[in-house]
Formats: structure tokens, C-alpha cells, sequence
């Protein structure tokens, strides 16, 4: 059969000169062939239609009363033909095989398209410079990028402008609102100005439901937020993500460019979080920035002047300090330097660290814990009273975290199986070693002393790790006699 590709290019052949031979051959069509499609309609155009079947309708027995309902039914189009087809060989074990779902698969699209249900409708938008901008968090986890070796569980947040396509993006463990702010702000003055209207899903970090209608709407510090920059903040419906399409479609082809990036770079393997993220912002420069610099700078022209400072990123708490040396801060317990018991402290709580403030100066930082109801126990934080009271470590609630790495972990499982009870007491005195000198060096001692198999306590640990100076012996040295010495340059001289 001769196609409108081979005709187009016979005619364009001939066109060019060549004879009815050559530009039949080009064509791949024989010379017969080629003198009756020289001029007239296409193949296409005069295709009769096929208006009757080539066999009997299977399914005409069993459509109207069987086939039909179910999808009259399905309002949302998700039943498929390969499920009707088990049903009806259930049903029918003698009239129906699964050889018959291509035929079942046809009808039903043609079904849907002539008397199915209507289809929700997309209207393309037409941008502006400095109008609106979209921002949202996407987990980084399917990138499979480790940290020095070890799995790294991270999101991305992503600030898109919807003209220019220009984007920051930054680094996040978690929805917080710390985290919201912080990748906002850092966007808005990478950017040089705000835009007048920015998009944003239904996230607890900016929004909380109305009791009485059970509506969504700005939490109070998210509204300070929009204030304090003057731009309109604009929610998505709640489950209708195709709303905020900007920033859908935006992580959609970040994660594209990132995979090819980490596929040509032969490693998914970085050492620090730092050094990902250099790599991140390379691929987001090269890949949407650089052959856009006219339009960015047409958009960054065009937005409003950011205010005279940044917000701070950070939420305050007030807590007191609890005779346990510990405080609680979101839900989660963190230790303290002992000294501050019964002291009440600030805990400034950042996107990705806890830090504690007494009278304007920063004590302590730890990392922020996630999820609900997690503790964090530095044991040099509690271990001076914890070596007075060694019986109080084997029910001690947060024990698990005074193993600070695996080496202690088997050190405290070994000393157990040699010692049995007094197991407890000898650890905690090789915790109170490593706290008052050398974690490095204690820890490896012990992973010495683990290796050989060999059985030891306290003091063979200290002595290995802080063995004792060497005595200097005393050596008396006489007060040299000034005289001595007048006398023997007198005797030179002479």
C-alpha cells in the first residue's frame, strides 16, 4: 500500500527534476505505481472509510446488559478491560478468553469518547513578568544519593517563577515552617525582589484548617510572612495539585535533570551535604538558567523591592531546664549542660538545628530531631552525676543513647558477658573517660582490646588510653660563680 509519505516524496522528486524512474525508486514504489500518484489527492483523501465489521461483535450478546452498566457506573474511567474480561469469563467460562481483550479495550475508548462521562478541562496560562512564582517541597529520596556511603533521606524545596522559569532550590529534612521560610527567603533575595503573587499547596507550615467550616487558611506567623514582604499568597485546593502545575511540572523536570546529571557524573555518592548541594546548583544553573538570562533579567526587573531585612528563621521557646538536664522543645527531649538546671532557657528552633540561649549567648547545638516524640542525649551532658550513680544507668530511660557509636555499643554488650552486673559500672566509668579526655582515643582502645578478644575492665582501658607520665628524674644544677669567670678573662687579657 502506497502512503502519503512515499507520494510527498515522489512528487517532491519530480519537482526537482528527476525522471519518473529515479523519483520512484526514491520513493520506494514501483514505476506503475508512481506515474498514477504523480498528481490528484493523497492516499489518505481517497481512503474509503471502513464503515462495517470483518467478523461478529463478541460482546454484542452480553454489552447493553452487562458491559454498558459497569461503565455507566465507572464515573471516574478507571475501570479497564482487562478486568471486565476476568469478570466475564467467570461469568461465562465457555464464551470468553482473554485473546478477546484487545476488541473489549477498543470499544470501551470508543464507548467513553461517544457516551462517557465529560473530562475536567485545562486552560493553558498566560504569564507575566513578576506576576507569580510557586514554591513547594519534593522528596529527594528516588535520586538514591548517599552522604559519605550512608543513605541520605532529604527533600527539596523549589521557589519557580512561572515566566522566566528561573528557580532556587535548597536543601530540607523536613515540611517545617522553619524550612518554608528559610528556602523562601534565601529565593527571594537570590532573586533581588518579590513577585506579586506566590503559589503554595495546602502545607501545615503555612496554612491550618478552620474548625467551623473545615476550610484551610494562613496560620498567623505564615500571614507575618506575607506581610512583612507584600506579596499575595495563593493556596491550591485541597487534593488538586494540578492547580499549583508551575511548581508540579517544575520538580518534575528537576529531578529529570538531576538523575542524567548523576548518571554522566558515574557516582551518587558525595561527601558532605554541602558538596551535593554545590552539585545541585550547578545542574539548576546550567540547565535552566543559562539560556534564559534575557528573560530572568526582564522578570527580576519587573518585581517589587524586597524590604529593609530579613525575618528571622528560627522559632523561640521559652522552657526551663528539668532536674533530669534535659529540656522540651517540639514535642522532643534534648540534654543540657547540668549547670543549667532550673535555669529557663530559650531554645531557638531552626530548619535543621536546636540551639540554647542564656542571657543573649548561644550554650549548646544539636541537630533537630524528626517525627514525633524523639529524644537526643549528649552523655557528657550527664555522665559527672552518672559516675556517682552508676546503678541508675541500667533503667535509665534514654539509655540507648549513651552508646555515641557501635564500639561503645559492644564494649558495654562485652563487659556484660565477662562481668555480668558490675558490667554497668565499668562502663560508665570508660563514658566518664572518653568525656573527660579523648573520645578518638578511648574509642580506639576499645576497638583494640575488642579485636583481640581479650577480657578488660576500667583501669586496663585507662591505662592504655591515658597511660600515666613518665617520671623525670630531678637534676640540681648549681649556681654558676660570676668570679670564675672575671678571672678568667683578667688571665686572657694579660
Amino acid at each position: 500500500m502506497v502512503t502519503d509519505r512515499q507520494v510527498r516524496l515522489l512528487r517532491s522528486k519530480r519537482m526537482e527534476g528527476q525522471n519518473l524512474e529515479a523519483a520512484a525508486a526514491a520513493a520506494g514504489m514501483s514505476e506503475r505505481a508512481a506515474r498514477k500518484w504523480q498528481r490528484g489527492p493523497l492516499p489518505s483523501a481517497s481512503k474509503k472509510e471502513r464503515t462495517w465489521r470483518t467478523r461478529p461483535d463478541p460482546f454484542a450478546a452480553v454489552w447493553a446488559t452487562e458491559i454498558e452498566p459497569l461503565l455507566r457506573h465507572d464515573e471516574q474511567g478507571e475501570l479497564q478491560a482487562t478486568t471486565v474480561i476476568d469478570a466475564l469469563i467467570a461469568k461465562h467460562p465457555n464464551e470468553f478468553e482473554h485473546g478477546q481483550v484487545r476488541t473489549l479495550q477498543r470499544q470501551m475508548r470508543r464507548w467513553r469518547a461517544q457516551q462517557g462521562p465529560r473530562k475536567e478541562v485545562y486552560f493553558p496560562q498566560d504569564q507575566r513578568p513578576g506576576y507569580l512564582a510557586a514554591l513547594d517541597f519534593t522528596h529527594g529520596g528516588e535520586l538514591n544519593v548517599t552522604i559519605a556511603g550512608a543513605a541520605f533521606t532529604h527533600l527539596l524545596f523549589q521557589f519557580v517563577m512561572a515566566w522566566s522559569g528561573w528557580r532556587h532550590v535548597a536543601l530540607a529534612f523536613g515540611e517545617t515552617y522553619e524550612a518554608l521560610l528559610s528556602g523562601l527567603q534565601g529565593a527571594l533575595w537570590s532573586l533581588g525582589g518579590v513577585p506579586m503573587r506566590i503559589r503554595l499547596d495546602n502545607m501545615s507550615a503555612a496554612t491550618h484548617e478552620l474548625v467551623a467550616t473545615g476550610g484551610r487558611t494562613l496560620t498567623r506567623r505564615f500571614a507575618q510572612v506575607v506581610d512583612h514582604y507584600g506579596f499575595e499568597a495563593s493556596r491550591i485546593e485541597p487534593g488538586e495539585a494540578h492547580q499549583n502545575g508551575v511548581v508540579e511540572k517544575a520538580n518534575d523536570l528537576l529531578k529529570t535533570a538531576l538523575r542524567q546529571a548523576l548518571l554522566l557524573r558515574g557516582s551518587r555518592d558525595f561527601a558532605t551535604p554541602a558538596a551535593y548541594m554545590a552539585f545541585v546548583g550547578e545542574i539548576v544553573d546550567r540547565r535552566f538558567h543559562r539560556e534564559r538570562g534575557d528573560a530572568i533579567a526582564e522578570e527580576r526587573a519587573a518585581l517589587a523591592a524586597l524590604p529593609a531585612q530579613r525575618l528571622p528563621e528560627f522559632t523561640k521557646v521559652s522552657t526551663k531546664v528539668r532536674r533530669w538536664s534535659t529540656v522540651h522543645v517540639a514535642g522532643h527531649v534534648y540534654s543540657v549542660p547540668s549547670r543549667l538546671i532550673g535555669h529557663e532557657v530559650d531554645a531557638r528552633v531552626h530548619a535543621d538545628t536546636v540551639e540554647i540561649w542564656l542571657g543573649g549567648q548561644r550554650l549548646e547545638s544539636m541537630p533537630r530531631l524528626r517525627g514525633e516524640q524523639g529524644h537526643h542525649i549528649d552523655y557528657r551532658h550527664v555522665i559527672w552525676s552518672l559516675v556517682r550513680k552508676p546503678g541508675a544507668f541500667a533503667a535509665y530511660r534514654y539509655r540507648e543513647d549513651l552508646f555515641p557509636t557501635v564500639t561503645f555499643r559492644r564494649t558495654y554488650d562485652a563487659l556484660r558477658a565477662g562481668r555480668g552486673d558490675r558490667a554497668d559500672v565499668e562502663y560508665v566509668r570508660i563514658l566518664h573517660l572518653a568525656a573527660s579526655g579523648s573520645e578518638a582515643a578511648v574509642e580506639a582502645t576499645l576497638r583494640d582490646l575488642l579485636d583481640r578478644g581479650t577480657a578488660f575492665d576500667y583501669v586496663a582501658v585507662k591505662a592504655l588510653a591515658e597511660p600515666a607520665p613518665t617520671d623525670v628524674p630531678h637534676v640540681d644544677v648549681a649556681t654558676p660563680d660570676l668570679r670564675d669567670y672575671d678571672d678568667l678573662i683578667t688571665r686572657g687579657a694579660a
